[in-house]
Protein backbone atom coordinates (compact mmCIF):
# COMPACT_ATOMS: atom_id res chain seq x y z
CA UNK A 1 0.00 0.00 0.00
CA UNK A 2 1.39 3.69 -0.37
CA UNK A 3 3.14 4.97 2.52
CA UNK A 4 0.87 7.98 2.84
CA UNK A 5 3.86 10.13 3.60
CA UNK A 6 5.91 9.62 1.32
CA UNK A 7 3.29 10.10 -1.56
CA UNK A 8 3.33 14.23 -0.58
CA UNK A 9 6.99 14.27 -0.45
CA UNK A 10 7.72 16.88 -3.28
CA UNK A 11 11.09 17.51 -2.12
CA UNK A 12 12.55 14.04 -2.83
CA UNK A 13 10.06 12.24 -5.61
CA UNK A 14 10.85 8.83 -7.07
CA UNK A 15 9.38 6.51 -9.25
CA UNK A 16 9.28 6.29 -13.17
CA UNK A 17 8.58 10.14 -13.94
CA UNK A 18 11.39 10.84 -11.98
CA UNK A 19 13.85 8.35 -13.10
CA UNK A 20 13.46 10.40 -16.54
CA UNK A 21 14.02 13.93 -15.21
CA UNK A 22 17.14 12.97 -13.52
CA UNK A 23 17.90 11.32 -17.14
CA UNK A 24 17.03 14.41 -19.02
CA UNK A 25 19.37 16.58 -16.26
CA UNK A 26 22.48 14.65 -16.91
CA UNK A 27 21.55 14.58 -20.94
CA UNK A 28 19.11 17.42 -21.88
CA UNK A 29 20.91 17.90 -25.94
CA UNK A 30 20.99 14.31 -26.56
CA UNK A 31 18.95 13.21 -28.80
CA UNK A 32 15.50 11.17 -26.92
CA UNK A 33 12.27 10.42 -29.10
CA UNK A 34 12.66 10.39 -33.46
CA UNK A 35 8.79 10.18 -34.53
CA UNK A 36 7.66 10.77 -38.33
CA UNK A 37 10.49 13.03 -39.05
CA UNK A 38 10.58 15.30 -35.72
CA UNK A 39 13.23 14.92 -32.97
CA UNK A 40 12.92 15.60 -29.68
CA UNK A 41 15.45 15.79 -27.34
CA UNK A 42 15.69 14.52 -23.44
CA UNK A 43 15.07 18.41 -22.61
CA UNK A 44 12.08 18.76 -24.57
CA UNK A 45 10.31 15.51 -24.10
CA UNK A 46 11.00 16.25 -19.86
CA UNK A 47 9.17 19.53 -20.71
CA UNK A 48 6.23 17.81 -22.66
CA UNK A 49 6.04 15.33 -19.28
CA UNK A 50 5.77 18.43 -17.24
CA UNK A 51 3.04 20.11 -19.49
CA UNK A 52 1.02 17.27 -19.52
CA UNK A 53 1.19 16.28 -16.26
CA UNK A 54 -0.23 19.71 -15.73
CA UNK A 55 -3.15 18.96 -17.77
CA UNK A 56 -3.77 15.97 -16.09
CA UNK A 57 -4.12 17.96 -12.69
CA UNK A 58 -6.17 20.05 -13.91
CA UNK A 59 -9.09 18.14 -14.83
CA UNK A 60 -8.89 16.48 -11.63
CA UNK A 61 -6.46 13.61 -12.01
CA UNK A 62 -4.95 12.54 -8.20
CA UNK A 63 -2.77 10.27 -7.14
CA UNK A 64 -3.92 6.41 -7.30
CA UNK A 65 -6.45 7.59 -10.19
CA UNK A 66 -6.32 6.03 -13.79
CA UNK A 67 -5.34 7.45 -16.76
CA UNK A 68 -6.14 5.45 -20.17
CA UNK A 69 -4.79 6.46 -23.45
CA UNK A 70 -6.26 5.05 -26.73
CA UNK A 71 -4.32 5.33 -30.08
CA UNK A 72 -1.59 4.30 -31.86
CA UNK A 73 1.76 4.32 -31.09
CA UNK A 74 2.32 8.43 -30.73
CA UNK A 75 5.33 10.65 -28.44
CA UNK A 76 1.94 11.46 -26.57
CA UNK A 77 1.01 7.52 -25.60
CA UNK A 78 4.60 7.89 -23.64
CA UNK A 79 3.98 11.78 -22.39
CA UNK A 80 0.89 10.48 -20.83
CA UNK A 81 2.79 7.85 -19.21
CA UNK A 82 5.43 9.82 -17.59
CA UNK A 83 2.89 12.47 -16.53
CA UNK A 84 0.19 10.58 -15.06
CA UNK A 85 3.79 9.24 -13.15
CA UNK A 86 4.40 12.39 -12.11
CA UNK A 87 1.09 13.50 -10.22
CA UNK A 88 1.11 9.58 -8.98
CA UNK A 89 -1.38 7.96 -11.39
CA UNK A 90 -1.83 5.30 -13.16
CA UNK A 91 -1.30 4.95 -16.42
CA UNK A 92 -3.44 2.41 -18.95
CA UNK A 93 -2.44 2.12 -22.95
CA UNK A 94 -5.49 0.97 -24.14
CA UNK A 95 -5.51 -1.73 -27.00
CA UNK A 96 -6.84 0.26 -29.71
CA UNK A 97 -7.75 -3.23 -32.18
CA UNK A 98 -10.20 -4.02 -29.46
CA UNK A 99 -14.19 -3.48 -30.10
CA UNK A 100 -15.89 -0.77 -28.48
CA UNK A 101 -17.71 -3.37 -25.96
CA UNK A 102 -14.28 -4.89 -25.15
CA UNK A 103 -12.96 -1.26 -25.04
CA UNK A 104 -15.90 -0.69 -22.17
CA UNK A 105 -15.10 -3.65 -20.28
CA UNK A 106 -11.18 -2.46 -19.64
CA UNK A 107 -12.30 0.70 -18.77
CA UNK A 108 -14.94 -0.53 -16.14
CA UNK A 109 -12.63 -2.81 -14.71
CA UNK A 110 -9.82 0.01 -14.21
CA UNK A 111 -12.59 2.36 -12.96
CA UNK A 112 -10.34 5.15 -15.48
CA UNK A 113 -11.06 8.51 -14.34
CA UNK A 114 -9.66 10.42 -17.43
CA UNK A 115 -9.61 8.66 -20.88
CA UNK A 116 -7.00 10.04 -23.74
CA UNK A 117 -7.85 9.61 -27.09
CA UNK A 118 -6.76 10.29 -30.47
CA UNK A 119 -8.45 11.44 -33.62
CA UNK A 120 -8.91 7.93 -35.06
CA UNK A 121 -9.77 6.03 -32.72
CA UNK A 122 -12.50 8.77 -31.12
CA UNK A 123 -15.51 6.45 -32.71
CA UNK A 124 -14.52 3.53 -30.12
CA UNK A 125 -15.57 5.48 -27.16
CA UNK A 126 -18.37 7.32 -28.44
CA UNK A 127 -19.68 4.20 -29.45
CA UNK A 128 -19.95 2.95 -25.48
CA UNK A 129 -19.72 6.22 -23.83
CA UNK A 130 -23.47 6.94 -22.98
CA UNK A 131 -22.63 4.06 -20.51
CA UNK A 132 -18.79 4.71 -19.28
CA UNK A 133 -18.39 6.43 -15.96
CA UNK A 134 -14.91 8.28 -16.98
CA UNK A 135 -15.32 11.62 -15.95
CA UNK A 136 -12.65 13.24 -18.39
CA UNK A 137 -12.98 12.36 -22.18
CA UNK A 138 -10.04 14.66 -23.67
CA UNK A 139 -9.49 14.45 -27.37
CA UNK A 140 -6.23 14.86 -29.56
CA UNK A 141 -8.46 15.83 -32.58
CA UNK A 142 -9.21 19.65 -33.23
CA UNK A 143 -12.49 19.60 -34.09
CA UNK A 144 -15.05 20.12 -31.30
CA UNK A 145 -17.42 16.98 -29.98
CA UNK A 146 -19.86 17.21 -27.62
CA UNK A 147 -19.17 16.44 -24.03
CA UNK A 148 -15.16 16.32 -24.89
CA UNK A 149 -12.05 17.96 -24.23
CA UNK A 150 -9.74 19.21 -26.17
CA UNK A 151 -6.38 18.63 -25.82
CA UNK A 152 -4.77 21.65 -27.30
CA UNK A 153 -6.93 24.03 -25.24
CA UNK A 154 -6.51 22.38 -22.08
CA UNK A 155 -2.55 22.31 -22.53
CA UNK A 156 -3.04 26.33 -23.29
CA UNK A 157 -4.87 27.01 -19.96
CA UNK A 158 -2.17 24.61 -18.34
CA UNK A 159 0.46 26.09 -16.24
CA UNK A 160 4.05 24.52 -17.50
CA UNK A 161 4.56 22.45 -14.80
CA UNK A 162 3.17 20.95 -11.34
CA UNK A 163 5.11 19.70 -8.21
CA UNK A 164 6.32 15.78 -8.30
CA UNK A 165 4.41 13.53 -5.95
CA UNK A 166 6.65 10.52 -4.63
CA UNK A 167 5.78 7.29 -5.70
CA UNK A 168 6.55 4.03 -3.21
CA UNK A 169 8.51 0.97 -5.16
CA UNK A 170 5.01 -0.90 -4.61
CA UNK A 171 2.61 1.56 -6.25
CA UNK A 172 1.03 0.86 -9.13
CA UNK A 173 2.54 2.75 -12.34
CA UNK A 174 1.43 0.87 -14.83
CA UNK A 175 -1.90 -1.32 -15.74
CA UNK A 176 -1.11 -3.24 -19.02
CA UNK A 177 -4.44 -5.48 -20.11
CA UNK A 178 -3.09 -9.23 -21.16
CA UNK A 179 -4.18 -9.82 -24.60
CA UNK A 180 -7.38 -12.04 -23.56
CA UNK A 181 -8.09 -14.17 -26.40
CA UNK A 182 -8.83 -16.94 -23.94
CA UNK A 183 -10.96 -15.23 -21.90
CA UNK A 184 -11.68 -11.58 -20.86
CA UNK A 185 -8.63 -8.89 -20.48
CA UNK A 186 -7.53 -8.74 -16.93
CA UNK A 187 -5.38 -5.62 -15.87
CA UNK A 188 -1.68 -6.61 -14.86
CA UNK A 189 -0.13 -4.29 -12.30
CA UNK A 190 3.18 -3.33 -12.57
CA UNK A 191 4.86 -1.41 -9.96
CA UNK A 192 7.11 1.21 -10.20
CA UNK A 193 9.87 -1.50 -8.26
CA UNK A 194 8.75 -3.43 -10.98
CA UNK A 195 10.15 -1.00 -13.81
CA UNK A 196 12.89 -0.36 -12.11
CA UNK A 197 14.32 -4.36 -11.74
CA UNK A 198 12.96 -4.98 -15.36
CA UNK A 199 15.36 -1.90 -16.50
CA UNK A 200 18.53 -3.49 -15.02
CA UNK A 201 17.34 -6.76 -15.88
CA UNK A 202 17.78 -5.54 -19.71
CA UNK A 203 21.01 -3.63 -19.13
CA UNK A 204 22.65 -6.99 -17.19
CA UNK A 205 21.54 -8.98 -20.43
CA UNK A 206 21.36 -6.72 -23.74
CA UNK A 207 24.22 -3.68 -22.54
CA UNK A 208 21.73 -0.75 -23.26
CA UNK A 209 23.95 1.73 -23.76
CA UNK A 210 23.06 6.39 -24.11
CA UNK A 211 24.91 5.50 -27.93
CA UNK A 212 21.48 3.12 -28.19
CA UNK A 213 19.54 3.85 -31.46
CA UNK A 214 16.31 1.55 -30.23
CA UNK A 215 13.29 0.95 -32.67
CA UNK A 216 9.80 0.39 -31.72
CA UNK A 217 7.00 -0.18 -33.88
CA UNK A 218 5.37 -3.32 -31.74
CA UNK A 219 2.16 -1.60 -29.96
CA UNK A 220 3.05 0.37 -26.83
CA UNK A 221 0.03 -1.62 -25.07
CA UNK A 222 2.30 -4.69 -25.72
CA UNK A 223 4.90 -5.63 -22.40
CA UNK A 224 7.31 -5.98 -25.29
CA UNK A 225 6.56 -2.76 -26.88
CA UNK A 226 6.69 -0.85 -24.15
CA UNK A 227 8.87 -2.49 -21.25
CA UNK A 228 11.33 -4.58 -23.51
CA UNK A 229 13.30 -1.57 -26.03
CA UNK A 230 11.40 1.87 -25.17
CA UNK A 231 11.31 2.37 -21.51
CA UNK A 232 14.59 0.66 -20.87
CA UNK A 233 16.23 2.78 -23.66
CA UNK A 234 14.94 6.14 -22.56
CA UNK A 235 16.24 5.44 -18.92
CA UNK A 236 19.36 4.09 -20.06
CA UNK A 237 19.86 7.77 -22.13
CA UNK A 238 19.50 5.91 -25.75
CA UNK A 239 17.60 7.14 -28.81
CA UNK A 240 13.93 5.45 -29.47
CA UNK A 241 12.98 5.74 -33.05
CA UNK A 242 8.91 5.15 -32.88
CA UNK A 243 6.41 4.70 -35.63
CA UNK A 244 2.57 4.52 -35.41
CA UNK A 245 2.42 0.59 -36.76
CA UNK A 246 4.55 -1.62 -38.34
CA UNK A 247 5.11 -1.40 -41.97
CA UNK A 248 7.95 -3.79 -43.33
CA UNK A 249 9.39 -1.33 -45.79
CA UNK A 250 8.89 1.84 -43.70
CA UNK A 251 10.61 -0.15 -40.43
CA UNK A 252 13.54 -1.61 -42.89
CA UNK A 253 14.52 2.33 -44.12
CA UNK A 254 14.46 3.73 -40.90
CA UNK A 255 16.61 1.12 -39.56
CA UNK A 256 19.35 2.34 -41.80
CA UNK A 257 18.27 5.85 -42.05
CA UNK A 258 19.01 6.05 -38.04
CA UNK A 259 21.47 3.30 -37.67
CA UNK A 260 19.06 1.46 -35.46
CA UNK A 261 21.00 -0.86 -32.92
CA UNK A 262 18.23 -2.43 -31.01
CA UNK A 263 14.81 -3.73 -31.97
CA UNK A 264 11.86 -5.38 -30.57
CA UNK A 265 9.93 -7.77 -32.89
CA UNK A 266 7.46 -10.66 -32.65
CA UNK A 267 7.52 -13.42 -34.95
CA UNK A 268 5.00 -12.38 -37.27
CA UNK A 269 6.77 -9.10 -38.05
CA UNK A 270 10.27 -11.09 -38.58
CA UNK A 271 8.13 -13.20 -41.07
CA UNK A 272 6.46 -10.30 -43.15
CA UNK A 273 10.03 -8.48 -43.10
CA UNK A 274 11.67 -11.59 -44.27
CA UNK A 275 9.26 -11.99 -46.91
CA UNK A 276 9.45 -8.77 -48.40
CA UNK A 277 11.48 -7.62 -50.87
CA UNK A 278 13.30 -4.99 -49.69
CA UNK A 279 14.75 -7.41 -47.02
CA UNK A 280 17.92 -8.30 -49.44
CA UNK A 281 18.62 -5.08 -50.40
CA UNK A 282 18.32 -2.70 -47.44
CA UNK A 283 21.64 -1.69 -45.18
CA UNK A 284 20.45 -3.60 -41.65
CA UNK A 285 24.34 -3.78 -40.44
CA UNK A 286 23.68 -1.48 -37.94
CA UNK A 287 21.83 -3.70 -35.81
CA UNK A 288 23.88 -5.37 -33.16
CA UNK A 289 20.38 -6.79 -31.60
CA UNK A 290 16.99 -7.87 -32.66
CA UNK A 291 14.58 -9.10 -29.93
CA UNK A 292 12.39 -11.85 -30.31
CA UNK A 293 9.49 -12.54 -28.21
CA UNK A 294 6.22 -12.67 -28.13
CA UNK A 295 5.99 -16.03 -28.96
CA UNK A 296 8.15 -18.84 -30.14
CA UNK A 297 9.50 -18.13 -33.33
CA UNK A 298 10.51 -20.95 -35.71
CA UNK A 299 13.98 -21.77 -36.69
CA UNK A 300 13.79 -21.29 -40.49
CA UNK A 301 13.21 -17.83 -39.49
CA UNK A 302 15.72 -17.53 -37.18
CA UNK A 303 17.87 -18.83 -39.93
CA UNK A 304 16.55 -16.62 -42.58
CA UNK A 305 17.70 -13.48 -40.19
CA UNK A 306 21.22 -15.37 -39.04
CA UNK A 307 22.22 -15.70 -42.47
CA UNK A 308 22.13 -12.20 -43.12
CA UNK A 309 24.56 -11.56 -39.63
CA UNK A 310 21.52 -9.76 -38.05
CA UNK A 311 21.94 -11.50 -34.08
CA UNK A 312 19.06 -12.50 -32.61
CA UNK A 313 18.00 -12.49 -28.45
CA UNK A 314 15.03 -15.13 -28.36
CA UNK A 315 13.61 -13.60 -25.00
CA UNK A 316 11.03 -15.08 -22.62
CA UNK A 317 8.62 -13.21 -21.08
CA UNK A 318 4.70 -12.03 -21.02
CA UNK A 319 2.87 -9.18 -19.56
CA UNK A 320 2.79 -10.81 -15.81
CA UNK A 321 6.72 -10.55 -15.98
CA UNK A 322 6.50 -6.64 -17.21
CA UNK A 323 8.10 -7.67 -20.12
CA UNK A 324 11.06 -10.82 -20.19
CA UNK A 325 12.57 -13.62 -17.83
CA UNK A 326 15.15 -14.96 -19.55
CA UNK A 327 17.41 -13.84 -22.36
CA UNK A 328 19.37 -15.10 -24.92
CA UNK A 329 22.91 -13.38 -25.72
CA UNK A 330 23.46 -13.07 -29.02
CA UNK A 331 26.85 -14.74 -29.16
CA UNK A 332 25.17 -17.70 -28.28
CA UNK A 333 22.05 -17.33 -30.86
CA UNK A 334 23.15 -19.88 -33.78
CA UNK A 335 25.06 -21.80 -31.25
CA UNK A 336 21.91 -22.48 -29.35
CA UNK A 337 19.46 -22.08 -31.92
CA UNK A 338 15.74 -21.97 -31.01
CA UNK A 339 16.54 -21.31 -26.76
CA UNK A 340 15.16 -18.33 -24.82
CA UNK A 341 18.35 -18.29 -23.03
CA UNK A 342 19.13 -18.13 -19.30
CA UNK A 343 17.05 -16.35 -16.50
CA UNK A 344 17.72 -13.09 -16.05
CA UNK A 345 20.58 -11.61 -13.47
CA UNK A 346 17.29 -10.56 -11.37
CA UNK A 347 15.07 -13.40 -11.86
CA UNK A 348 14.62 -16.88 -11.27
CA UNK A 349 13.31 -20.10 -13.39
CA UNK A 350 12.16 -23.48 -12.55
CA UNK A 351 10.51 -26.78 -14.42
CA UNK A 352 7.66 -27.82 -12.47
CA UNK A 353 5.67 -31.34 -13.22
CA UNK A 354 2.20 -32.06 -12.78
CA UNK A 355 2.62 -33.04 -9.31
CA UNK A 356 4.33 -29.94 -9.02
CA UNK A 357 7.67 -31.28 -8.04
CA UNK A 358 10.57 -29.39 -9.63
CA UNK A 359 12.44 -30.81 -12.45
CA UNK A 360 15.90 -30.44 -12.57
CA UNK A 361 17.05 -33.23 -15.08
CA UNK A 362 18.50 -31.31 -18.38
CA UNK A 363 15.82 -31.91 -21.14
CA UNK A 364 12.77 -32.90 -18.83
CA UNK A 365 9.57 -30.75 -19.82
CA UNK A 366 7.48 -29.38 -17.39
CA UNK A 367 5.51 -26.10 -16.77
CA UNK A 368 7.89 -23.31 -16.46
CA UNK A 369 7.70 -20.93 -13.03
CA UNK A 370 9.20 -17.55 -12.80
CA UNK A 371 10.01 -15.22 -10.14
CA UNK A 372 11.34 -12.20 -9.18
CA UNK A 373 11.13 -8.49 -8.36
CA UNK A 374 9.67 -7.95 -12.37
CA UNK A 375 6.83 -10.13 -11.68
CA UNK A 376 3.10 -8.21 -11.14
CA UNK A 377 1.71 -7.94 -7.99
CA UNK A 378 -1.21 -9.43 -9.35
CA UNK A 379 -4.12 -8.17 -11.60
CA UNK A 380 -6.18 -5.12 -11.05
CA UNK A 381 -9.55 -5.63 -8.37
CA UNK A 382 -9.35 -9.66 -9.47
CA UNK A 383 -7.50 -11.29 -6.38
CA UNK A 384 -8.45 -14.79 -7.03
CA UNK A 385 -7.02 -14.98 -10.51
CA UNK A 386 -3.89 -13.23 -8.67
CA UNK A 387 -4.19 -16.04 -6.38
CA UNK A 388 -4.45 -18.21 -9.08
CA UNK A 389 -1.57 -17.51 -11.21
CA UNK A 390 1.13 -16.31 -8.51
CA UNK A 391 1.54 -18.75 -5.57
CA UNK A 392 2.40 -17.82 -2.04
CA UNK A 393 5.95 -17.87 -2.73
CA UNK A 394 5.57 -15.37 -5.19
CA UNK A 395 6.21 -18.55 -8.48
CA UNK A 396 4.46 -16.55 -11.46
CA UNK A 397 2.57 -20.15 -13.18
CA UNK A 398 3.28 -19.63 -17.04
CA UNK A 399 0.72 -21.71 -18.40
CA UNK A 400 3.83 -22.58 -20.80
CA UNK A 401 5.58 -25.96 -21.14
CA UNK A 402 9.14 -25.90 -21.57
CA UNK A 403 12.98 -27.42 -20.54
CA UNK A 404 16.41 -26.72 -19.90
CA UNK A 405 19.56 -28.36 -21.67
CA UNK A 406 22.55 -29.50 -20.08
CA UNK A 407 24.16 -26.09 -20.24
CA UNK A 408 21.28 -24.48 -18.48
CA UNK A 409 19.49 -22.73 -21.69
CA UNK A 410 15.99 -22.91 -22.22
CA UNK A 411 13.48 -23.99 -24.66
CA UNK A 412 9.79 -23.30 -24.56
CA UNK A 413 7.90 -26.34 -26.30
CA UNK A 414 4.73 -24.83 -26.23
CA UNK A 415 1.56 -23.33 -23.95
CA UNK A 416 -0.07 -26.29 -21.93
CA UNK A 417 -3.57 -25.49 -23.19
CA UNK A 418 -2.03 -25.70 -27.03
CA UNK A 419 -0.68 -29.40 -26.53
CA UNK A 420 -1.84 -32.14 -27.97
CA UNK A 421 -2.31 -35.35 -26.89
CA UNK A 422 -2.73 -38.17 -29.78
CA UNK A 423 -2.42 -41.87 -28.73
CA UNK A 424 -0.98 -41.02 -25.38
CA UNK A 425 1.67 -39.12 -26.89
CA UNK A 426 2.61 -35.15 -25.72
CA UNK A 427 2.58 -33.29 -29.42
CA UNK A 428 3.85 -29.91 -29.13
CA UNK A 429 2.12 -27.73 -32.05
CA UNK A 430 5.67 -25.08 -31.89
CA UNK A 431 7.87 -28.01 -33.04
CA UNK A 432 5.85 -28.81 -35.73
CA UNK A 433 5.22 -25.58 -37.11
CA UNK A 434 9.14 -24.87 -37.15
CA UNK A 435 9.32 -27.87 -39.59
CA UNK A 436 6.23 -26.50 -41.47
CA UNK A 437 7.93 -23.41 -41.59
CA UNK A 438 10.42 -24.76 -43.83
CA UNK A 439 7.88 -26.44 -46.55
CA UNK A 440 8.69 -23.80 -49.61
CA UNK A 441 4.95 -22.97 -50.37
CA UNK A 442 3.86 -22.02 -47.01
CA UNK A 443 4.31 -18.13 -45.70
CA UNK A 444 2.11 -18.76 -42.37
CA UNK A 445 1.02 -21.89 -40.21
CA UNK A 446 -0.66 -23.09 -37.34
CA UNK A 447 -0.88 -26.57 -35.63
CA UNK A 448 -3.77 -27.15 -33.49
CA UNK A 449 -4.95 -30.28 -32.39
CA UNK A 450 -8.73 -31.81 -33.09
CA UNK A 451 -10.79 -34.48 -30.97
CA UNK A 452 -10.32 -37.72 -32.43
CA UNK A 453 -12.39 -41.00 -31.61
CA UNK A 454 -9.47 -43.68 -32.00
CA UNK A 455 -6.43 -41.64 -30.98
CA UNK A 456 -7.75 -38.43 -28.58
CA UNK A 457 -6.69 -35.86 -30.60
CA UNK A 458 -5.09 -35.40 -33.91
CA UNK A 459 -3.11 -32.87 -35.52
CA UNK A 460 -4.97 -30.20 -37.56
CA UNK A 461 -2.60 -27.75 -40.09
CA UNK A 462 -4.03 -24.60 -40.92
CA UNK A 463 -1.69 -22.66 -43.33
CA UNK A 464 -1.58 -19.17 -45.85
CA UNK A 465 0.51 -20.01 -48.77
CA UNK A 466 2.87 -17.77 -50.78
CA UNK A 467 1.44 -16.25 -53.59
CA UNK A 468 0.65 -18.77 -57.11
CA UNK A 469 1.56 -21.82 -54.29
CA UNK A 470 -0.80 -24.98 -54.27
CA UNK A 471 -0.72 -27.54 -51.35
CA UNK A 472 -2.49 -30.88 -50.90
CA UNK A 473 -2.55 -33.03 -47.66
CA UNK A 474 -0.74 -35.85 -49.44
CA UNK A 475 2.18 -33.36 -50.39
CA UNK A 476 2.38 -31.82 -46.75
CA UNK A 477 2.21 -35.85 -45.16
CA UNK A 478 4.84 -36.43 -47.74
CA UNK A 479 7.16 -33.42 -46.83
CA UNK A 480 6.65 -34.47 -43.04
CA UNK A 481 7.54 -37.69 -42.94
CA UNK A 482 11.44 -38.64 -42.25
CA UNK A 483 11.24 -35.31 -40.81
CA UNK A 484 8.72 -35.98 -37.38
CA UNK A 485 7.44 -39.20 -35.63
CA UNK A 486 4.39 -40.32 -37.73
CA UNK A 487 2.13 -39.90 -35.00
CA UNK A 488 2.86 -36.35 -35.34
CA UNK A 489 2.03 -36.40 -39.22
CA UNK A 490 -1.00 -33.67 -40.06
CA UNK A 491 -4.17 -35.40 -40.61
CA UNK A 492 -5.73 -32.54 -41.92
CA UNK A 493 -5.10 -29.61 -43.89
CA UNK A 494 -6.85 -25.89 -44.11
CA UNK A 495 -5.94 -23.59 -46.26
CA UNK A 496 -6.17 -19.93 -45.28
CA UNK A 497 -5.65 -16.49 -46.67
CA UNK A 498 -3.86 -15.57 -43.36
CA UNK A 499 -4.35 -16.54 -40.04
CA UNK A 500 -5.81 -14.77 -37.56
CA UNK A 501 -3.63 -12.84 -35.11
CA UNK A 502 -4.41 -10.75 -31.94
CA UNK A 503 -3.23 -7.65 -31.03
CA UNK A 504 0.11 -8.71 -29.73
CA UNK A 505 0.99 -10.17 -33.20
CA UNK A 506 0.11 -14.17 -31.82
CA UNK A 507 -2.16 -16.43 -33.46
CA UNK A 508 -5.64 -16.91 -32.30
CA UNK A 509 -5.79 -20.62 -31.94
CA UNK A 510 -8.90 -20.43 -30.17
CA UNK A 511 -10.36 -18.71 -33.02
CA UNK A 512 -8.68 -21.42 -35.38
CA UNK A 513 -9.95 -24.43 -33.14
CA UNK A 514 -13.56 -23.34 -33.40
CA UNK A 515 -13.60 -22.71 -36.72
CA UNK A 516 -12.38 -26.00 -37.86
CA UNK A 517 -12.05 -28.23 -35.11
CA UNK A 518 -15.40 -27.72 -33.35
CA UNK A 519 -14.80 -26.59 -30.20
Amino acid sequence: MTNANSRNDAVNPKGLAEWFRRRAQRNPDAPALSFEGVTWSYSRFQQENEKMAAVLASVGVKPGMRVGYLGFNHPLTLVTMFAASRIGAIFIPMNFRLAGRETKQCIDDADIHTVIVDEHHQHLIEEVRSSLGCTNYISTNVSKHDGWLALDELRSAAPASVPAVNNAPDDVAILLFTSGTTGRAKGAMITHENIWLNNANWFLASDYRSHDVGMNVAPLFHAGGLNAVVVPMLLAGGHVVLQQTFDPQKFMLAIEEFGVTVTFMVPAMMLVASQHEVFSKVDLSSLRLIVAGGAPVPEPILKIFGDRGIPVSHCYGMTEATSAVSFLETSSALRKLGSCGQPGMLCDIRIVDADENEVTEPLARGEIRARGGNIIKGYWGRPEDSAAVIDADGWLRSGDIGYFDADGYLYICDRLKDMIISGGENIYPAELESVLYEHPAISEVAVIGAPDEKWGERVVTVAALKPSSTLSLEELQAFCDGNMARYKLPRELHLVDALPRNGNGKVMKTELRERFCGR
